[in-house]
């Protein structure tokens, strides 16, 4: 007779061979698919980068730019492996590694890499300001110089006298980002100068870049709609009940803003991914 001394129900027998799905932090800049067939809601082999985690959910931009936001958990590739995709925290980070006000990863002694001669262009002192605040690290161990242009009105005569070129790129990011607006037009119009193969113009659909900052950031429900025609800062400050008849208020107003701003969990995935596409172009070797 065989020995049947073994207890059978002894262990984890519900899990036998049952695989199991690893955990990984939805980290900034991850990219997951969503399995061909599986999904719901037409998300079958949707593919996207993180660009923001909050709630129990994560926020996921495609390559088109378009943002759909999923329900952490399971139900994930990534390089075309099942995983559950959980929250980023703290203790998901290797000992002794910090984190970017991007979420990157921070290198401890790091120094800054001379300046390339690609550049990213902003529209304004409010929008390098802001990604100077979140991007700086990044930015600085790169090597990419952020510029102001004063607005798109001058963007053409820059390109020309800038000369993009395979070792010579620029990066714009265009505030009112949206189809039939006035930089929009401007913008291709100033593109068609140069070579377009290296300049690449991607924008926010904000009207100003305090919208990119999250209204819960700031401590409220949403930001105003100003009627046209109307200086926008000075009609969001008049509509908040914020000081706003001088330069001074308008520039104590985005200190307020700015200040509220701790990293890229404060701001609209809009900009995330734009500032993100952005860098990596004026960096591609």
């Amino acid at each position: 007779m065989r020995d049947y001394s073994d207890d059978v129900l002894s262990g984890d027998w519900r899990a036998a061979g049952r695989r199991v799905v690893p955990e990984t932090h939805a980290d900034l800049g991850l990219v997951v698919e969503l399995p061909a067939g599986d999904a719901a809601d037409n998300a079958a082999g949707y593919v996207g980068a993180v660009v923001r985690v909050d709630a129990g959910n994560v926020h996921l931009e495609d390559r088109h730019g378009r943002v759909r936001v999923f329900p952490l958990g399971a139900g994930f590739l990534v390089e075309g492996e099942p995983v559950r995709l959980i929250a980023p925290t703290a203790s998901a980070a290797p000992a002794g590694r910090a984190r970017t006000a991007s979420g990157s990863f921070a290198v401890p002694d790091a120094r800054a890499r001379v300046a390339r001669a690609s550049r990213i262009w902003v529209e304004g002192r409010h929008d390098a300001e802001l990604v100077e605040q979140v991007w700086g690290d990044d930015l600085r161990l790169e090597g990419v110089v952020v510029e102001q242009l004063e607005g798109v009105d001058h963007l053409a005569d820059l390109l020309v006298d800038f000369a993009p070129s395979s070792g010579r790129r620029v990066g714009v990011l265009v505030d009112h980002w949206v189809p039939g607006s006035k930089e929009v037009r401007l913008v291709e119009q100033a593109i068609a100068r140069v070579d377009a193969r290296h300049v690449l113009a991607l924008g926010h659909p904000f009207i100003d870049i305090w919208q990119a900052v999250r209204p819960a950031a700031v401590g409220i429900e949403a930001w105003p709609e100003v009627p046209r025609g109307q200086d926008w800062k000075t009609g969001t400050c008049r509509a908040l009940g914020w000081p706003h008849e001088t330069v001074a208020d308008r520039a104590a107003a985005w200190r307020r803003i700015r200040g509220s701003v701790r990293g890229y969990a404060d701001l609209d995935p809009a900009l995330l991914g734009r500032v993100e596409q952005l860098i990596d172009f004026v960096t591609a070797e």
